[in-house]
Formats: structure tokens, C-alpha cells, sequence
């Protein structure tokens, strides 16, 4: 059994499968551990239209046609008392086929990324789960795995990457994660069947619903007659009357006009979902012979759909930043320098339009109505493409909101 790769990579969703499929096709030798089985069930089911870039590079946006996803031409903002704003359409703001995006069944979606990793070239190795990584001399040289058989081996790299998700398994083991400072929201979800959808291009529309203290509800069609339905808030808020999914369903339904209408004709199947702390960012990005992606990285938050996109452009620039480590031979943490601060400088750009969604002074109404010109940059942000300047802005989104300061952490080791 060959146990000597290139690069190891934990985690076969997203991130990690981009990571590998990339690697796989400049030629590198692979091993791509996953603890589960694809497909498999995960939240998180809209995407962005910057996804295209990554997807195409893949060579699987065309594919995402073929299976028949939901197609999103927009997000759009629903009040309390059922008042939609003007829904943000994306080829309102540029011409190019990225501009339609996607609704995805996480299960199909991620094992054709995975798919993809394996026919370039990666070994996979499913249903294995990583335990520690082995380290010489303070150097990350592989990962001691254990398969459901109960057989423990190693597999040795000088090159790991955590694309674990949310195990955040490096970030664990070196005691790295650290907790957003305010955006201490938890999410509830389920999931409908027949319930209505907006006429037209508005079918397949991500809608934000509002519920009072900032709290709100994302509404996510997807194919075969399902709607994800989801609820964040803050946690004494939700629990204010006791922690029965199911009943804080009923209640909060009501609290928005526009969700009660629309979910009036469906039915909820399923189990009830929750999640909490979720949002977090790591101390660093790398370590030497270690890179962190996607979620194993950093989660923000759901309410502008960005897991997804950041998970796929991180799997991008971690097997572009790894490919240029192994030809150099360099595997020290400074190599992933400008990996970590391109990174960041993308989420910080989402995290300050989130600090601003959660300030109950803001609206986006408001700002576009006091600065025209914005509209733009807000769209951008909205679209995925989040790593150019937004200082104009974010000074802008200062007159309704207060703008984070910018977390230091999240570099090189």
C-alpha cells in the first residue's frame, strides 16, 4: 500500500477535493483522507456566482447544467410585515455566465468535486479518519490515520492540508481556533416540501428573512419541490421558551409574513437541524509542512451564502500555494505568507458586510439611497468578489453601522 505523497489532504468536501483535484493535475501524487462516506448529507446549499471561476477551472461548470441544479439569479431582503426589497439580480450588474449561479444538493455537489479529484489522479480513501499529525523537528511530515476497520497506519507528506471543515482538525490539535469576538449567532434548519416559490426568475432567488432583534431566515429552493429553511439568531433568543426545534419553528413563523405565506402550502419532513459557535477564524493559516482551507480555516457566517465560495477559492489558492512549495522545495510556514493575507483580506471584506447586516441601525436601502455609487462595491460583495479594495465602501457603511476592526490573526505561524 503506497504511503509516501506529495501532499496529504484532509477532507473530501469542497475545499478539499478542489485542493486535491488541482494538485492531482499538475502531476502530484495525492492521498485525499475522508472520514465519511459520499455522497453525504451537509447544509449550506447556495451559492455565489464567483463560484463559476473555480468551477470552471475544474472543469465542471458546464456539469453543473447537466445534473439540474437550481438555478439563482438573485438574493433578495424580506421585511417582518412581508415588504420585499428590490431583488439584487447579478446580470443586472455584469454580463458573463457567472452572473446565473446555483442551488446545490451539498450530496451530489460535493462527490462531483470529489469525482473530479479522484479521476486527475488522487488516491482517495474514504470511511478513514485522521488522528494526529506526525511531525520531525517542529515540521509537518504526515498524518496517522485509522480506517472503520480499527486499522491505524500512516500516510507521510511534506506537505499536509487541513480542509477538514468544521472538525477543524489542525486547528484542534494545535489549539489554534479562535472565536469571532461578536457574531455569536447559532443557526436551525429543516426542510419543506411544496412550499410556494416566487414566479420567474425569482424561483430559484435566496431570500433573507427578517425577524425582530436582527434575527432571520434564509429560504433556499432547491430541486425536486424542497425549500432549506433555516433560522440564525442569537441563542437566548431562540431558546427564550424552551430548546424544541420544531416549536421555535411554529413561533418564529409568525413572526415574518412573508416565510408564513410562502411556507402555508408546504411540509416539513425530516429532522430538525441545529449548529452554534460557529463563527470562528484560526490563529494561522500554516505552519511548516501544514495549510488550512475552507471551513478548516475559518467559518464567518451563512447569511450571504460565502462557505461555499470561500471554501472553493481556498482549495484554489492552497493547491496553486502547495504546488509552488513542492517545486522549491520550501515547506516552512513563511512560504504561505501571501496565501494567508490574500485570504483574510476576502473574508475580512464579507465579515464587516455581516458585522453591518447584524447592526440594527443598517440597511441596505438605506446606504444605497445616501451613497448611489455603492451599489456597485455592494453587489461585488454580494457576487464573491471580495478581494479587491472596498475602503470607500465600508467608510460608507459607516455612517449606518459599525465597521469591524480588522482581526490580526489568521497568518503564517
Amino acid at each position: 500500500m503506497q504511503d509516501e505523497f506529495d501532499t496529504i489532504v484532509v477532507g473530501a468536501g469542497p475545499a478539499g477535493s478542489t485542493t486535491a483535484a488541482l494538485l492531482a493535475e499538475k502531476g502530484h501524487s495525492v492521498a485525499l483522507i475522508e472520514k465519511d462516506k459520499f455522497p453525504r448529507y451537509h447544509v449550506g446549499e447556495s451559492l455565489m456566482p464567483f463560484c463559476y471561476f473555480t468551477l470552471e477551472r475544474l472543469g465542471l461548470a458546464d456539469k453543473m447544467d447537466e445534473i439540474g441544479f437550481t438555478k439563482k439569479f438573485s438574493v433578495q431582503f424580506v421585511t417582518e410585515d412581508g415588504s420585499q426589497s428590490k431583488p439584487f439580480y447579478f446580470f443586472q450588474h455584469y454580463d458573463h455566465p457567472s452572473s446565473t449561479t446555483w442551488q446545490v444538493l451539498r450530496s451530489e455537489f460535493d462527490k462531483m468535486i470529489m469525482d473530479k479529484a479522484i479521476s486527475n489522479g488522487a488516491m482517495l480513501k474514504e470511511l478513514t479518519k485522521a488522528q494526529s499529525l506526525i511531525e520531525k523537528d517542529g515540521q509537518v511530515t504526515g498524518v496517522n490515520v485509522k480506517d472503520n476497520s480499527g486499522h491505524s497506519y500512516q500516510l507521510h507528506a511534506p506537505m499536509v492540508v487541513d480542509a477538514s471543515g468544521r472538525d477543524t482538525f489542525a486547528q484542534n490539535k494545535r489549539k489554534w481556533k479562535k472565536r469571532d469576538p461578536k457574531l455569536n449567532k447559532i443557526a436551525l434548519w429543516t426542510y419543506y416540501k411544496g412550499a410556494l416559490r416566487d414566479p420567474g426568475l425569482d424561483a430559484g432567488s435566496t431570500t433573507v428573512a427578517y425577524l425582530p432583534g436582527k434575527g432571520w431566515f434564509w429560504y433556499i429552493p432547491l430541486e425536486g419541490d424542497i425549500v432549506s429553511v433555516g433560522i440564525v439568531g442569537e441563542k437566548d433568543y431562540l431558546y427564550r421558551e424552551g430548546n424544541d426545534i420544531s416549536e421555535i419553528f411554529a413561533r418564529e413563523i409568525e413572526n415574518n409574513l412573508w416565510i408564513k405565506e410562502h411556507l402555508s402550502c408546504g411540509k416539513q419532513f425530516g429532522k430538525f437541524w441545529s449548529t452554534g459557535e460557529y463563527s470562528y477564524r484560526s490563529e494561522f493559516c500554516a505552519g511548516d509542512g501544514l495549510l488550512l482551507a475552507g471551513d478548516a480555516f475559518a467559518f464567518l457566517d451563512p447569511v450571504f451564502s460565502s462557505g461555499v465560495f470561500l471554501a472553493l477559492k481556498s482549495g484554489e489558492m492552497a493547491a496553486d500555494a502547495v504546488s509552488n512549495a513542492l517545486k522549491t522545495g520550501d515547506f516552512s510556514a513563511g512560504q504561505f505568507e501571501s496565501y494567508g493575507r490574500e485570504l483574510c483580506h476576502g473574508i475580512e471584506s464579507m465579515r464587516a458586510l455581516v458585522y453591518a447586516f447584524y447592526d440594527e441601525s443598517f440597511s441596505f436601502g438605506d446606504l444605497i439611497k445616501a451613497h448611489p455609487s455603492m451599489r456597485s462595491d455592494l453587489t461585488d460583495c454580494l457576487i464573491g468578489d471580495v478581494f479587491k479594495d472596498f475602503s470607500e465602501l465600508f467608510q460608507a457603511v459607516s455612517d449606518f453601522a459599525n465597521v469591524p476592526t480588522k482581526l490580526k490573526h489568521g497568518l503564517v505561524a
